[in-house]
């Protein structure tokens, strides 16, 4: 089972030409939660492949990383040299990204870092394979949030959603980075104070705007439309800095994104209409959308792809929701999609389907058919990704009803 299409490339594996040193995790912590006295301990959460979703390369690399730094770390902390204990803690993974995390976890001792995990779930109910590197812990999710003031989600599936929503409710804080790879650490070592004031003045203007209009110039011919209704709904600025209890985001960071409204207030429909173009494995796909809903695929190409989109959206209403206006700002700073969503939706702009309850919109698993079809997927505009899709410009409309132009061709033309 795939961990569903999104618009990012390939995957492959990444070389490891960049480390992070357990002093420079410690130092990444440190500036990114800026843990207070009274905290005490942290957990990394790492999910594993089973019998429905195998395991790959870049997974299998990415839990060697994450075991290496919590091992790095725990050493660090019994010479007490970090202030705070850390946890190792692997479940099964969700199938989906941000689906509903599983019940149950396993907590594992983490200086055995890397060679105590295993690799694949199945494996972590075999006693004797555990009594060989110190046993694993059954805990509850609930018990892993009570007990951590600190959560790091390095994942092969966005755990995202879930982990903000429990946030709001334990008041724990969240670093979640899913598909995270060597590549992405030049991203974690940019200058985040100025990133931080890029997404918060985003932020202020999407907070203040009605509307957002979204041009495309599809195969350099062809423009589509897309106008987002802003009304009864506040941004979120997402800068890398996640220092107040109840706060999770995604690191690396810098993106501000807003839910459009979904038409829940009696006798106010939703105004979120036009034509969305994506590019999907080399083949164009436009949703027509009304009420903030994919509900026709128009299909240019003929292709298997359109095909399957439009079954998507009628089998899979929730899916067809418009959950996100995103707005990226790291490509200003140098950096190249790589091919995983995590740091490639921080490019520029972005527009998401399915899942909004962990962003403050009203779609959530209760609306999906079942638990592992539970998704929010991002579709991002730059030209390394879709190269048939061209952001031509995206404007806003303010609270006063002027047009403030946001972004051309694909750059921002605001002042920040």
């Amino acid at each position: 089972m795939s961990k569903g299409e999104d618009n990012s490339m390939k995957e492959r594996p990444e070389e490891l030409s960049e480390q992070l040193t357990a002093k420079d995790v410690a130092a990444l912590i440190m500036r990114v939660f800026a843990p207070r006295e009274d905290e005490r301990s942290m957990a990394f959460l790492v999910d594993l492949p089973d019998s429905v979703v195998a395991d790959s390369p870049a997974w299998e690399a990415r839990r060697d990383m994450v075991g290496d730094w919590a091992e790095g770390l725990y050493d660090l902390w019994a010479r007490r040299e970090f202030p705070l204990r850390v946890a190792l803690v692997l479940y099964r993974n969700a199938r989906n990204n941000n689906g509903e995390l599983p019940k149950v976890t396993w907590s594992i001792n983490p200086r055995h870092g890397r060679h105590g995990m295993p690799d694949n779930a199945d494996r972590i109910e075999n006693s004797m394979y555990y009594a060989l590197c110190g046993g694993a812990d059954w805990f509850k999710f609930r018990d892993i949030f009570e007990d951590h003031a600190i959560l790091v989600a390095a994942t092969e599936f966005s755990a995202t959603a879930p982990l903000k929503i429990a946030a709001r409710k334990y008041k724990f804080r969240a670093a979640t980075m899913p598909g995270f790879s060597p590549a992405m650490i030049p991203a974690l070592k940019l200058d985040y104070e100025l990133i931080n004031r890029r997404v918060q003045r985003l932020k202020e203007l999407v907070d203040d705007a009605t509307l957002a209009t979204c041009r495309f110039l599809v195969d350099g011919k062809v423009e589509r439309e897309l106008r987002l209704d802003l009304r009864h709904r506040t941004g979120h600025a997402s800068g890398g800095m996640l220092t107040e209890p109840g706060e999770a985001g995604n690191l690396p960071s810098g993106e501000t994104f807003i839910v459009p409204y979904e038409g829940e207030i009696p006798g106010d429909p939703s105004r979120t209409e036009g034509f969305l173009p994506v590019e999907l494995d080399g083949e164009l796909v436009t949703y027509r959308v009304a009420g903030n809903r994919a509900v026709e695929v128009l299909d240019p190409d003929g292709s298997e792809v359109a095909k399957r989109e439009a079954l998507r959206i009628v089998q899979e209403p929730a899916y067809a929701n418009l959950s996100e206006l995103g707005l990226g700002v790291l490509g200003d700073f140098g950096i190249e999609p790589i091919g995983e969503i995590l740091l490639d939706e921080k490019l520029g702009l972005h527009i998401a389907f399915g899942r909004s309850d962990h962003f403050g919109g009203t779609v959530g698993p209760k609306d999906f058919s079942n638990p592992d079809a539970v998704v929010h997927i991002d579709r991002v505009y730059v030209p390394k990704i879709q190269p048939r899709v061209a952001v031509l410009d995206v404007s806003l409309t303010t609270s006063s009803g002027e047009q403030l132009l946001l972004m051309r061709d694909g750059g921002y033309v605001i002042d920040f």
